[in-house]
This record gives C-alpha cells, structure tokens and sequence, in this order.
C-alpha cells in the first residue's frame, strides 16, 4: 500500500485546520496534521477545536466538503511539571474528527516524570482510540531513535510509535543502523524535509532551521530516499517551513510546490 501525503502544519504554519484542509485539497494532499495544541512560541495561533465550536464545525464541513482527512495533532508535548492530563478534552474534541493520531516530543529533563506523564497520555489516547506519535527533536530531551524506542518500551503501551523527521534523524546523527533495526510496527510517519549541509549544535541555530528555513527534497545534504525506503511508512508528512518561500509563493503555492517535488524526488 502506498503511503499518504500529509500536509504538516509547519509548512504553513499559523494557518487554521478549515484553512489547511482547504489548502492540501487544491495542492492534492490526503490528510492533515494540524497543531491545535500550542507550544507557546512567539506569533503562534491557538486553534484550541475543544473550546472554539464554531472552528470545529467549519473544520468538520471543511473534510466533508473536501475529502480531506484528518489524520493527527499536535503537540502534546511532556514539560517538567506539567500534567499531560490538560490535553485530553482537545484529544478527545479531535477523535469527533476521526483523528487518530497525536503528536508528541519530550521536553522534561526528569526521565522518570517524562516516562510517567507518557504512559499517561498513550492511556487517554487509548480511551479515544488513538495512537501516540513520539517524535525524537534534535534539541529535546529524546533526540534519536534508540531513546525513543527506550521510552516506549519503559511505558510498554500498545498505542505507541515513533514519527522519524528527516530533519532531526541528519541532524541527530542517527547511525543508519538504528533505523534499519527500529521495529516495523513503530514506524508510523516520516516527516519530509531537506537541510543546508552542516551540523549546527547551538538549540537556536536547530531551532532557526526548524521552523523557519527548511528546503524541498534534494535541494540540500538529507538523505531522504534511504530514510524513505527502509520503512513501510503508512504517512509521508509534508513538513517544509520557509520564510522566504511563504514571502515569494504564498502557502498554497508553497504546499503546493512541496508536494510536487517531494513526488518528483522519490519518483511518485
């Protein structure tokens, strides 16, 4: 079976889940993943689906009209003191959409509290019959393949896997081998994007590229064929922001653009 295109929220980022859906139906996207739970970064746009009824419905008409799914959320990430608990009504508002899928990476520098607060969020996800996604982000607290697959083994829960982002694998450093041995059944998503050459170390120069400077597939030094080829990935996520490209192209263009030589460079 072939993977799904999904348009990730960072390639147009600050635009709402209706805006998105609307966006990957004219670029030909399958599915969506919107962050309708904040991060709490500068100029980021709350798009809280539990509070806002009005944003729920034009979300919900917006996949009937299309045909455009929603396949998950983020980020439901796990911070020192902080009680996971807090997402469940979004969760639960998303799993109304029939999303299946949440997002997550841990930011808390307490193993044993990050462990805990995971366990319990792959629990209510369970409660709405979803999935867990553990992403692994360069400068976070769980920054490669085998401390993700560590923690999810510590929590020993069924609806849990791992996202792999072309982006954070380069710049992680993960040695080939460690995906190739990474069990299928964890291997949900790969997030889709190339970078400059180089390993920046500083958090703010990971960050820089991150959220703001991305580049298409094959314009930079990401081995993103090899990543895609090792794994039956259910989900090619579309995770492209470029501050210069939204200037020049607009998102529609951009998202469209992106998919087309996501495509063209994995011969789609």
């Amino acid at each position: 079976m072939k993977p799904r295109f999904s348009l990730v929220y960072l390639t147009t980022a600050s635009t709402s889940p209706p805006e998105m859906i609307d966006i990957a139906a004219q670029a030909g996207y399958d599915c969506i993943d919107a962050r309708i739970i904040p991060m709490g970064l500068p100029g980021e746009k709350t798009f809280d689906i539990s509070k806002d009824r009005r944003l729920f419905l034009d979300t919900k008409y917006a996949m009937e009209r299309t045909g455009v799914t929603f396949e998950s959320i983020e980020n439901a990430t796990v911070n020192d003191g902080k009680d996971v608990g807090r997402y469940e009504p979004i969760i639960a508002a998303a799993a109304e959409l029939g999303v299946r899928h949440v997002l997550s990476n841990i930011w808390a520098k307490d193993r044993s509290f990050a462990q805990d607060q995971f366990g319990k969020l792959c629990e209510i996800a369970a409660q709405y019959g979803q999935n867990i996604d553990l992403e692994f982000v360069t400068w976070a607290e769980v920054k490669n393949i085998k401390e993700a697959e560590a923690l999810l083994r510590a929590v020993d829960c069924t609806n849990a896997s791992i996202i792999v982002d072309t982006l954070h694998f380069h710049r992680s450093r993960v040695p080939w081998p460690d995906l190739a041995e990474m069990p299928e059944e964890l291997a949900y998503c790969l997030h889709i994007c190339d970078a400059p050459a180089g390993f920046p170390t500083a958090a703010e120069e990971l960050a820089y590229t991150a959220r703001e400077a991305r580049l298409y597939p094959g314009e930079g030094d990401v081995d993103i064929r090899r990543m895609a080829e090792m794994k039956n990935w259910a989900v090619y996520g579309i995770e492209i922001p470029n501050t210069q490209l939204w200037d020049s192209k607009g998102y529609r263009r951009h998202a469209e653009d992106a998919l087309a030589r996501t495509k063209a460079y994995l011969n789609i």
